[in-house]
């Protein structure tokens, strides 16, 4: 009897130890001992510091507080019930007072038609095609010069010069001389005599307009009976004197040059696209050029040829742009910058404010409910101006956050 006493009593001693651990793992692990433990607390969206055990609103700033969320918690909750927990980071829940303090406004993704903008620089430069030399019809010394400098206005209807020239003197008297012997032919009875004074005539009066004479100057000469000394030299049109190349009582040879003109109310803007905007150029398309000089008066133009080389210093490729200058206001050689608009695809289309940057991903707030907001990732395409293609992410009439979205993402952050 003795004998079982000293086995029996350190076996119950051993029974109520393995009673007592098994008791106290099955308490561990019964959710809803531990979970009646946690208290609900809340704090200040703005202020993550201000800790209440009850609702209310922060004493720094008023806003309504809002429950804190124990991350202990995770760690005995159910595996059905871990999802939702994830989700409360992507969405968060403003009221009416919160949402009026941090100035949350939202708008609908529309579907819209937007225009790329390529920013482009340009040079002015002189228009070929109105630009030509003054010269010498024939061989004379220059009695007058009506143009003495570079920068000169001159006119098609005044002379630049008045030349002297032997030449042209005995040609006006050959055209005299031929005119009266047009006059007293004219009535030979002998058809051929009559014939021969046309013909005379019509060969010196080529001669004079091969020397430059215009028809008006042959009229004259026919008034007058008398040639004319000095012959007046004119401009094809009218412009602006680049260059001058000679001086008063300067001989000269035929078709020497005298001047360089150009007609400066129409320019070229030769503008450099960068090659991975190359595609989206092409002839005709309007071209807006905006100068340092007058930056209030933008001048528009089109695309009238584009080079068919590439730059390998700049890799930009030339587009020559046409278009008015009216007061001369684009001097050439001065640089401009140009702005080509070109039309996308329609596509959903948010202000570019709704777009939150994260580094990794681009991230818009949208309001599934009144006073909900879930994040969405989204895929950003070209942007014009204030707004921005979304390809991906969001549906047509989706309510994003154009304002109060970093305030929200912070919200999100607490959470």
């Amino acid at each position: 009897m003795a004998l079982n006493k000293k086995y029996v009593i350190p076996l119950v001693i051993i029974l109520l130890a393995i009673a007592a651990g098994g008791g106290w793992f099955v308490w561990q692990h019964t959710p809803g001992q531990k979970g009646a433990e946690v208290k609900q607390l809340y704090t200040c969206s703005m202020h993550s510091f201000i800790i209440k055990d009850k609702p209310g609103l922060c004493p720094i700033c008023g806003m309504e507080l809002i429950k804190k969320i124990d991350t202990t918690v995770k760690a005995v909750a159910k595996p059905s019930d871990t999802k939702p927990q994830a989700d409360m980071h992507e969405h968060v829940t403003l009221s009416d007072k919160q949402r009026i303090m941090a100035n949350v406004a939202t708008v609908e993704a529309k579907n819209e038609t937007l225009n790329k903008e390529i920013n482009a620089v340009g040079i002015v430069q002189y228009n070929q095609s109105r630009q030509a030399k003054v010269t010498a019809w024939i061989a004379g010394r220059l009695e007058k010069l009506n143009v003495n400098s570079i920068g000169a206005f001159v006119s098609k209807d005044k002379p630049v010069a008045e030349i002297y020239s032997p030449d042209l003197v005995a040609t006006q008297q050959e055209y005299l001389l031929a005119l009266k012997s047009r006059a007293q032919l004219k009535n030979s009875p002998i058809a051929s005599i009559s014939q021969n004074g046309e013909g005379l005539v019509a060969s010196a009066k080529q001669r004079l307009l091969l020397f430059g004479v215009k028809e008006s100057q042959i009229s004259e000469l026919e008034r007058s009976g008398k040639p004319n000394i000095r012959i007046p030299i004119f401009s094809p049109f009218s412009g602006v004197v680049i260059e001058k190349m000679v001086q008063q009582g300067q001989y000269v040879a035929m078709g020497e040059a005298l001047f360089n003109i150009a007609d400066l109310s129409s320019v070229w803007v030769e503008v450099e696209v960068y090659e991975n905007e190359f595609s989206n150029i092409h002839i005709g398309q309007q071209v807006e050029i905006r100068s340092q000089s007058f930056p209030d008066k933008p001048s528009t133009g089109r695309i009238a040829f584009v080079y068919p080389f590439l730059d390998p210093k700049t890799r930009t490729v030339k587009a020559r742009v046409e278009l008015a200058n009216p007061g001369m206001r684009l001097k050439p050689e001065m640089f401009v910058n140009a702005i080509i608009r070109v039309p996308l695809a329609p596509s959903i289309v948010v202000p570019s404010t709704a777009v939150m940057n994260t580094g990794k991903r681009q991230v818009v707030w949208v309001e599934s409910s009144p006073g909900m907001f879930e994040s969405r990732t989204v895929q950003l395409g070209q942007q014009s101006g204030e707004k921005v293609q979304i390809l991906s992410g969001l549906q047509l009439g989706d309510k994003v956050a154009v304002s109060g979205g970093y305030l929200i993402d912070s919200e999100s952050q607490l959470k």
